[in-house]
């Protein structure tokens, strides 16, 4: 076999390699790198903006099906696309955090253009949808995609133990942008909404930091707790909780249930982190703090539909 001969089959060999693993994306391919999870558990604060607009302005979303519809895909569609980018853009520190290297974008499944090209896509078409209700809801969109892709994932969260403030702020527009599809004008119920998820997330993902210290220490990844260690981090989770508390109760007008609800979940809360000085196990104490956040973002805000739907 001549030299030409060998460097075609060489070529052919990769060519058929590359096309053997393009064959293997598939949607749920892409459906991983989209952060469902996180994607889902936003919607139920962005239809919560949505229901309560609606409700305090008067109308239905039942009379404009269509309108709530564009609302809540439009904002999936940004918060993946925005997630897309973050993968494309951690694509190098992924492989040092267990519960990132096997994304698609670190594993080679996705390239760095495909995913590149999916996130912004996701991330127009998302707009475009937004755009059709109101434009406030699309310039929201916007910002917050914004500030978690430039501000926070090519920026602070590589910088500065401050990364967590600055992810807070796009973390909490998705209630923002449910009110404006409905309302421009962004009553003042819709700013206590915002500020509820601004201030439950510092508690919420620092306490994940510490579970996983070793990998954001190991990723070069400025974590508070990584930074400041473990004390320093409990106490400002503390503080964040105990603030929580009479902001959640900035739409006591809600009603009684929704009030005393609200007030025994900060409380419990609370109770928990002031137990991180009896606790021998940070670790430990860290997942429950973590969970528990969870599981109060979810009650709050499925909450403040129910009350107002009996």
């Amino acid at each position: 076999m001549n030299k030409t001969s060998t460097l075609t089959s060489a070529g052919a060999l990769e060519k058929e390699e590359v096309n053997e693993v393009m064959n293997k994306v598939t949607w749920k391919t892409y459906i991983a790198i989209s952060k469902t999870g996180i994607v889902i558990s936003n919607l139920i604060t962005t239809f919560t903006g949505l229901f309560l607009a609606a409700y305090y302005t008067g109308t239905s979303l039942s009379s404009d099906p269509l309108n709530a519809l564009l609302a809540l895909l439009g904002s999936a569609l940004v918060m993946a696309g925005a997630c897309a980018l973050n993968n494309y853009i951690d694509r190098d520190i992924d492989h040092l955090m267990e519960r990132t290297k096997e994304r698609p974008s670190v594993s080679g499944e996705l390239t760095g253009k495909q995913v590149l090209t999916y996130g912004l896509s996701l991330s127009a078409i998302g707009t475009i949808f937004l755009a059709m209700t109101t434009l406030t809801a699309a310039v929201i969109g916007l910002a917050g995609l914004f500030v978690y892709v430039v501000l926070y994932s090519m920026w602070t969260k590589r910088t500065t133990t401050l990364n967590t403030i600055v992810g807070s702020f796009s973390g909490a527009v998705p209630p923002l942008i449910g009110w404006a599809a409905i309302d421009p004008g962004l009553h003042s119920i819709a700013w206590s909404l915002f500020l509820i998820m601004f201030i439950w997330q510092p508690p919420h993902f620092l306490a994940l930091a510490m579970k996983r210290v070793d990998e954001y220490k190991r990723a070069g990844i400025p974590m508070l707790p990584v930074v400041a260690g473990f004390k320093v981090t409990k106490r400002q989770i503390v503080w964040y909780v105990a603030a929580l508390i009479p902001v959640s109760l900035t739409v006591a007008h809600f009603g009684t249930v929704y009030t005393v609800v609200a007030a025994l979940l900060g409380v419990g809360w609370l109770a928990i982190g002031l137990a991180a000085y009896k606790y021998k196990d940070d670790l430990k104490w860290a997942k429950h703090m973590f969970l528990y956040s969870l599981n109060y973002l979810t009650v709050m805000f499925v909450l403040m539909v129910l009350v107002h739907m009996f």
